[in-house]
């Protein structure tokens, strides 16, 4: 496994692990689940990685998982549905303690059991409890981690 910065050529591989993991895990959420991957291409280029430095893991040349992340903020980590619980996420997550190692924050939907669990996991205490702005509008739950 490799992780590394994301370059031009990466996207359509972060674009396909990205829509494949939202449509496992956000079955709660069925705006993203009807989002098409124009939309998907459309927000990721506007939202995210206009904002967040991103990193991807690789494996064998594939990317498997990306993570975007400004500053201390871990704005999104993604695991390819086909590659979790391989140490994947766990060293996107060790990259993102390398890049701030002063602490790190994030939110995350308290209905993604699994991912709160990971994040518990990785030292991460949940600071607050509220509800995700529109269009979602689901309970999400902020995590903070100091080392």
């Amino acid at each position: 496994m490799l992780i590394r910065p994301m370059t031009p050529g990466d996207f359509d591989g972060v674009i396909d692990t990205w829509r494949e993991s939202k449509r496992v895990v956000y079955t709660f959420l069925p705006l993203e689940q009807m989002r098409s991957r124009e939309d998907d291409e459309r927000f990721f280029r506007e939202r995210i990685s206009t904002h967040c430095d991103l990193w991807l893991a690789e494996v064998a040349g594939e990317v498997v998982a990306f993570m975007a992340i400004d500053g201390s903020y871990i704005d999104r980590l993604y695991v390819h549905a086909g590659h979790l619980r391989r140490g994947i996420g766990t060293a996107l997550m060790l990259k993102a303690k390398a890049l701030s190692p002063a602490g790190l924050e994030l939110h995350t939907n308290q209905k993604n059991v699994a991912a709160c669990a990971f994040y518990e996991r990785h030292g991460f205490r949940a600071v607050k409890f509220g509800i995700s702005p529109p269009p979602e509008n689901e309970p999400d739950v902020e995590y903070h981690w100091r080392p």
